[in-house]
């Protein structure tokens, strides 16, 4: 299973100079997990920058995968790891439904760069 988290998302929208890192995490859409925080920041962000179709294009991608509601018990392993890594909120909630799902996290997020499995690409400039 995998999760791409709200930075490879982007990056993978806006066709990026990583974009290609992502694309099969993304594209494998039977092994693909997308927290609902994940789709919270990825449409937000693209509202902001492109407007609401391309924020609603991006939600129906992001669409194909499962998407995992925050559920009182995801909550609450998302508190424990959130501690236990010095972790935001939003990375807690990701990191706890990787776990719950055995999945593999993609990411340009430096908070991910030492948690196991999650394969962290840091942002070229």
């Amino acid at each position: 299973m995998n999760l791409v988290d709200s930075s490879a998302w982007l990056e993978y929208f806006a066709g990026g100079p990583q974009a290609g890192q992502f694309a099969r995490a993304i594209e494998d859409v039977e092994s693909l997990v997308v927290p609902t925080i994940v789709l919270v920041e990825v449409c937000r962000r693209v509202m902001q920058q492109r407007g609401e179709d391309e924020a609603l294009q991006a939600a129906a991608v992001l669409h194909q995968g499962l998407i995992v509601d925050l559920d009182s018990g995801l909550a609450l392993s998302a508190a424990q790891l959130g501690i236990a890594h010095k972790l935001p909120l939003a990375d807690s909630i990701i990191l706890a439904t990787a776990k719950q799902f055995g999945a593999t996290i993609w990411t340009m997020d430096g908070d991910f760069e030492m948690i196991p499995h999650a394969r962290y690409f840091p942002k070229r400039k």
